[in-house]
C-alpha cells in the first residue's frame, strides 16, 4: 500500500571507532516516518546522508506516494526491489502454469525464449542465441522440469549465465529497449519476418508478463503502452481455395479408405460434423447416437491435445485431455451427424471396435492410445497425392486435415443454415464465425437481390 503520511527527521551523527584500526569514526543516520512507522538508513559520510534525505524531502514535497512496506518513495522502492527479467519471466511461467493447457504452456515458453536474448545487459561471455533459447525453452521456462531438479549438464552453464545477465525490470521503462524486444519477437530464427499470427501470439505473452510486473508493483506503468509499435495485421479468414466441394471430399475419403481404412471415420467426422481433430480424437462411443437410418447425434465433451512430453500435467505423456475450446470443463456441445457419417462410424466400430475407455480412434497394438498427430497428418499427405491432380496438389486445396472442418462449416453457411446454428455446432461465436468464413460464403448477394426484388413487387407504370 502507499501513503502520503510522511515525516522526515534530521540527520543524526553517531561517533564511534573503527573496529580494525581503533581510530575515531562517525556515521550518519537518516530517519523518517511513513504512516506511523519509523525507518532509518545509515551512511558513512554526511554528504551521502544529506543527498539521501534530500531525495526523500523532494518526493514528499512533489506529492509522490511512499510505499508503506519499504518506507520509500514508490519509484525508489521499485528500483530497490526490482528483479531481473530472467527471474520475473520464471515467476510469470510459474504463475501461469497450474491453469494453462499444455499447448499454452509451450506457447508461453516459446515466446519468452524468443524475447529474452533482446533483454541481456551484456554480451560479454554470452552463449550463442541458439543455446540461450534451448536452455530457456527446455528448462528455465518449463516448471515441471525445474521442479524435477537442477538443469542438465549441457544446459547448466547457460542457465547460470542468464540468471545474472538479463536486465532489471525497471530498465524496461526505456522505450528503446521495449521496441528492441518487440522487433525481436517479430523475427523467425533465420532472421526473416514471422507470420502475423505468430507475432500477435508472442506479443500477447510478452505483454502479459509485463502486466504481471505492474500487478506486483515492480513497474509503475506498462512499458508497452508508451511504445508506438504496430502488430502486423493477420488475415484470420479462411482461404476459399483450401475448401473442398462435396465431390472432392468424397474422392479424398475414398483414397483414405484404400490406404488407411482405420482413419476413414476420423476424417469423416471432420468433414460431415466440422469437428476439430482434437475433438475427434476425444470422441467416445458413449458420446455417439448412431441409429440404423437417418441422422445421428454427437455430444462432444472434450478434446485430446498433442502437447509434447513434459508440458502436460502428466510430465511423461505427450497428449492430454482438455475441455472443449473456449468452454467450461463440464460443457457438452451437441453436433448433428449426417447419415454418411453415421454409416462411417457404425462401420468403424463394427470393424475395429473401441478402446477400454470407449475412445473410438485409437492406434493398433498394445496400449491402444489415441491416434497420433503424426500418423493422421502423414496419411493425409499421402491421400492428397493419390486423390488430387498435380495442379491441385500444388494449391492450398485441403492442404491440412483441418481444412475438412472449414469445408463443413462453409457448406452449412452456403446452404442457408442460420449463422447462429452453425456457430453452435462448430463451437464458435457468431462474430468469429462470420469473420473467419467471410470469403467462403457464396451466392448470398444474388439471393439477397432476389428477396429485395420480391419485396418491392412489380413496378407500376404511370
Amino acid at each position: 500500500m502507499s501513503t502520503y503520511d510522511v515525516k522526515v527527521w534530521g540527520i543524526q551523527e553517531h561517533k564511534g571507532k573503527d573496529r580494525r584500526t581503533g581510530k575515531p569514526q562517525s556515521s550518519y543516520r537518516v530517519r523518517w516516518v511513513v504512516a506511523g512507522k519509523v525507518f532509518g538508513d545509515r551512511f558513512q559520510t554526511k554528504a551521502l546522508a544529506e543527498s539521501f534525505r534530500a531525495k526523500l524531502m523532494t518526493a514528499q514535497r512533489e506529492g509522490i506516494a511512499f510505499d508503506e512496506a519499504a518506507g520509500l518513495p514508490e519509484p525508489m522502492a521499485r528500483q530497490r526491489n526490482s528483479r531481473s527479467w530472467y527471474d520475473h519471466a520464471v515467476a510469470f511461467v510459474d504463475m501461469k502454469w497450474p491453469r494453462a493447457a499444455g499447448k499454452h504452456r509451450k506457447g508461453i515458453a516459446e515466446a519468452l525464449a524468443t524475447v529474452t536474448p533482446a533483454l541481456l545487459k551484456t554480451t560479454r561471455g554470452a552463449p550463442a542465441d541458439a543455446e540461450i533459447r534451448r536452455a530457456l525453452y527446455a528448462w528455465s521456462f518449463n516448471k515441471a522440469r525445474r521442479d524435477a531438479g537442477p538443469p542438465p549438464d549441457d544446459l547448466a552453464p547457460t542457465v547460470r549465465w542468464l540468471a545474472t545477465n538479463t536486465v532489471n525490470l525497471n530498465d524496461l521503462e526505456d522505450s528503446a529497449l521495449v521496441r528492441k524486444a518487440l522487433d525481436t519477437l517479430s523475427l523467425r530464427i533465420d532472421g526473416k519476418q514471422a507470420a502475423a499470427t505468430t507475432i500477435s501470439r508472442k506479443r500477447a505473452v510478452f505483454y502479459g508478463a509485463l502486466r504481471y510486473a505492474v500487478e506486483l508493483r515492480l513497474l509503475q506503468a506498462h512499458p508497452m503502452d508508451h511504445v508506438q509499435w504496430v502488430t502486423p495485421k493477420s488475415d484470420d479468414e479462411v482461404d476459399r481455395r483450401s475448401v473442398v466441394n462435396p465431390s472432392q471430399a468424397l474422392d479424398l475419403l475414398g483414397a483414405v479408405a484404400d490406404r488407411h481404412p482405420r482413419l476413414v471415420a476420423f476424417f469423416a467426422c471432420l468433414y460431415y460434423a466440422a469437428l476439430r481433430p482434437a475433438e475427434a480424437l476425444h470422441l467416445r462411443i458413449e458420446d455417439c447416437e448412431l441409429p440404423e437410418d437417418g441422422w445421428g447425434m454427437l455430444r462432444l465433451s472434450g478434446s485430446t491435445q498433442h502437447v509434447g512430453q513434459g508440458w502436460g500435467d502428466d510430465s511423461q505423456a505427450v497428449r492430454e485431455d482438455r475441455e472443449l475450446k473456449h468452454r467450461a470443463k463440464t460443457a457438452i456441445r451437441p453436433v448433428p451427424a449426417a447419415p454418411p457419417l453415421v454409416r462411417a462410424l457404425r462401420w468403424h466400430i463394427a470393424e475395429f471396435g473401441h478402446a477400454a475407455d470407449g475412445r473410438i480412434f485409437v492406434t493398433q497394438g498394445y496400449g491402444s492410445g489415441p491416434v497420433s498427430k503424426e500418423t493422421y497428418a502423414r496419411v493425409w499427405r499421402a491421400t492428397r497425392r493419390t486423390a488430387l491432380t498435380p495442379t491441385q496438389q500444388k494449391s492450398p486445396l485441403a492442404q491440412r486435415p483441418y481444412d475438412l472442418r472449414h469445408a463443413a462449416v462453409s457448406l452449412w453457411l452456403n446452404e442457408g443454415v442460420p449463422a447462429t446454428q452453425v456457430a453452435e455446432w462448430a463451437g464458435h461465436s457468431v462474430h468469429v464465425l462470420l469473420k473467419v468464413y467471410a470469403k467462403c460464403i457464396e451466392g448470398q448477394d444474388e439471393a439477397a437481390r432476389r428477396r429485395i426484388e420480391a419485396a418491392l413487387g412489380e413496378p407500376r407504370i404511370t
